[in-house]
């Protein structure tokens, strides 16, 4: 069954992305709750690109097979799993490992894909979409009629975010590069030029009396802008530090810096909450929460993909021997939506 023999991408160290590298092996052998996953469709995230600089919160030592989200099809199920998962397309939240041809995952970590859902549209909302379904319905609890802002409104989670969001009848004001504008503005979003405006100004003008959420993956500075435009009673939700990426020194400085600002913001009697959202956050402490949460929530994100409130956005579709190229165009900032990896 896998004499076609495993593929997969090792990241060696802090490497240019060229220092990728392609390693062959034997296919993993399937252990005790465990399935064999045949990848069909795995992405290039912002982790992978701070992976690769040593800058990821808590990556793994060096080297290791990077990956952040799958999808594929059940290949072998281990013992104690349900032998009908066989032949079934699931996605899989793994952290690291994805960028491989066959995937170990535990079983009840595996989530189903609906039928009429390919597996590269399903992966370009596993982790971004369902980051962005948490930060909006779990972190902010949106509500209709309510106004929220966007940073990087045509991202990768941005863009999930903010078609999740209209279609909950949020008013959203995003900001992005220019050339991103008319786009946005025909899914009904307010565009602001990150470059040339001063963003806070022109959030004012839009929203004299301040925004009810504002959705943060820059850090350092933007972050205390954002704050700012809160009003009484928002929330606002940092899930980076982006602005950081190429930074020298400690990866868990501008992180922990963050941590300290939330935590004083919401010790300060202001009516407004600040968040720093961590899509892995209490799987140490309950797994089972976690994972019953993650299922419960990517299914809702999987439903929304096909009533047609989100669209998948893929950029690019390379071949997994490729990932170097796939990770300089995420790099490059020319475009739009997720670069998937196929076998």
């Amino acid at each position: 069954m896998n004499a076609q023999g495993l593929v997969e991408v090792v990241l060696p160290g802090k490497v240019e992305p060229e220092g990728l590298q392609i390693r062959h092996g034997a296919v993993p052998n399937v252990g005790p709750g465990q399935v064999l996953i045949r990848m069909e469709a795995t992405g290039v995230s912002f982790a992978e690109q701070q992976m690769r600089r040593g800058r990821y919160y808590d990556q793994p030592p060096f080297p290791f097979v990077p990956g952040y989200d799958l999808v594929g099809t059940v290949l072998e199920t281990g013992e104690g799993v349900e032998p009908g998962l066989t032949g079934t397309r699931v996605a899989a939240l793994v952290k690291v490992g994805g960028w491989a041809s066959h995937v170990l995952v535990d079983a009840a970590d595996a989530v189903p894909v609906p039928d009429g859902v390919d597996a590269a549209q399903a992966e370009t909302v596993v982790v971004n979409g369902i980051t962005a379904w948490q930060m909006l319905h779990r972190t902010a609890r949106i509500r209709s009629g309510q106004t929220i802002l966007v940073h990087g409104a045509n991202g990768g989670v941005g863009s999930v975010l903010v078609q999740l969001a209209l279609a909950a009848g949020v008013k959203v004001i995003g900001t992005a590069s220019a050339r991103h504008h008319d786009a946005l503005r025909e899914r009904g979003v307010t565009p602001i030029d990150y470059r040339d405006q001063d963003v806070a100004t022109r959030v004012r003008a839009l929203a004299p009396g301040g925004v009810d959420a504002v959705f943060d993956h820059v850090g350092g500075r933007s972050v205390i802008d954002s704050w700012h435009l809160l009003a009484p009673g928002g929330t606002l939700v940092a899930y980076g530090s982006a602005s950081t990426r190429d930074d020298e020194g400690s990866k868990q400085w501008p992180v922990l810096k963050l941590l300290g600002r939330v935590w004083l913001w919401n010790a300060l009697p202001n009516r407004r909450r600040a968040y720093f959202f961590n899509v892995w956050a209490g799987r140490a402490l309950s797994k089972n929460r976690f994972r019953a949460r993650l299922r419960a929530d990517l299914t809702q994100v999987f439903a929304a993909l096909q009533r047609g409130d989100i669209t998948a956005q893929i950029a690019a579709q390379l071949p997994l021997a490729r990932a170097a190229d796939a990770m300089r165009l995420a790099e490059s900032g020319t475009v739009a939506g997720k670069i998937v990896l196929n076998p």
